[in-house]
């Protein structure tokens, strides 16, 4: 998330360079905001929270409200724990998170669309636990179990952290356990979340249906991306929180006017570049510190691709080099899979004699970057003593101490 004094650290957020530089910006749907009502820059909002953020009193909430409705918690349904948060949602579709979320996107684009330049944030929070499609759209609760890609084994080399997802999931948010999670259920968790995708999927249609009605689909550059996946049952797991394939490794699709078309990509990029790669597709300067770059391969960079990319979580950290990827986390459990040869993260050579060389060349390099990070996260709260030293005002009784350091002069 971002700092609350982010603004007193000198730091811009994309949607006010936007808005300075004269786009309209707004954020529809799912944003996971602290606190969830706040802007960040942007100038208009329509709010559909979290699912499982039941209190939340959100546009969504004040909606279903209205009409006699309300928010509901997925252990309402029938079946949510026998399968594992996979239901069919009570509500009919047409007052579903998702059909609120596209609708008032299409609101936006009616309303605003033809009055100048915007960048319009939508966040479709339906892909997500509990999984629930709804029962009147179309088949999207009905998709055969049968019909779907069996989840990758566990392997059982991270004990540690499947017994913290374990942990993690019988809270009230969620309140399943998957101590014990079946091949049947795990199947039954993927058929409900592809009727989540399926029905996002209707309403990205309906979202590209305004802008072409609208003439600004032309010229408009449209990006296709989330924040994470979910595990599905792949290694024993549900949710997201560790270095796995299915948790890290997102879709991103991007068309708009002057991009290649048909074109796929297998560059190291992060969801963090799609910020300076919306800046600079839009015409705004890039800020120096910011640690993001445009997206290779659409002619908005010289800049060379990534050679790796880094994750880090509240107990990990990661490096990635295209094709072995190492993590380290907080319970001591260490991973390094080579995904060209093991896309199914089944064979863990952390401790194999023949890469120990390669390994301890990525963990140093993991190191390094552990370092860069932790030093310029602290920045703002360093005095630079030897810098103030000679100034003759260092000297005087009383004086106050700047905090925070602003972050602008720093290079990413």
């Amino acid at each position: 998330g971002i700092r609350l004094d982010y603004q007193a650290a000198g730091i811009q957020t994309w949607p006010q360079l936007m808005s300075d530089a004269g786009y309209y910006t707004s954020a529809i749907g799912k944003m996971h905001f602290y606190p969830w009502d706040a802007r960040f820059g942007f100038q208009h909002r329509v709010i559909c929270e979290d699912k499982r953020w039941l209190n939340v009193r959100d546009d969504y909430f004040h909606y279903l409200r209205e009409r006699g409705l309300r928010k509901l918690h997925g252990n309402e349904h029938a079946g949510y724990f026998e399968n594992q948060g996979a239901i069919v949602h009570q509500l009919p579709w047409e007052h579903s998170w998702d059909r609120f979320v596209g609708r008032e996107a299409v609101n936006f684009l009616d309303q605003y669309g033809s009055d100048g330049p915007f960048a319009m944030m939508v966040g479709f929070p339906g892909p997500h636990c509990p999984y629930d499609p709804a029962e009147d759209f179309e088949d999207a609760w009905n998709f055969d179990p049968n019909d779907m890609p069996a989840p990758s084994p566990d392997a059982g080399d991270t004990p540690k952290l499947r017994q913290g997802n374990i942990d993690v999931n019988k809270n009230d948010w969620n309140g399943v356990d998957i101590a014990n999670f079946t091949d049947a259920q795990k199947r039954k968790v993927r058929a409900h979340y592809a009727g989540l995708v399926k029905q996002v999927d209707h309403e990205v249609g309906e979202v590209l249906d305004a802008l072409r009605r609208n003439g600004l689909l032309d010229n408009t550059v449209v990006i296709l991306a989330t924040d994470h996946g979910d595990y599905l049952g792949d290694h024993g797991l549900i949710g997201k929180a560790s270095f796995y394939e299915a948790a890290i490794h997102i879709p991103m699709v991007i068309q708009g006017p002057g991009l290649p078309v048909g074109q796929v990509s297998d560059d190291l990029v992060e969801v963090r570049d799609i910020t300076a790669t919306m800046l600079s597709a839009a015409g705004v300067a890039i800020p120096q510190h910011m640690d993001s770059r445009p997206l290779p391969g659409l002619g908005l960079t010289d800049e060379p691709a990534r050679e790796r990319i880094y994750g880090m979580l509240s107990d990990g950290w990661m490096i990635f080099d295209g094709e072995w990827r190492l993590s380290r986390y907080s319970t001591g459990e260490v991973t390094f899979y080579n995904l060209h040869n093991d896309p199914q993260e089944q064979v863990n050579l952390a401790d194999h004699p023949s890469h120990r060389e390669l390994r301890d060349r990525l963990s140093t390099e993991l190191d390094q970057e552990i370092m860069r990070s932790v030093r310029m996260s602290m920045h703002d709260r360093l005095a630079d003593l030897g810098g103030m030293a000679m100034q003759v005002e260092f000297g005087y009784e009383g004086r106050s101490r700047l905090y925070p350091f602003p972050v602008t002069d720093v290079t990413a």
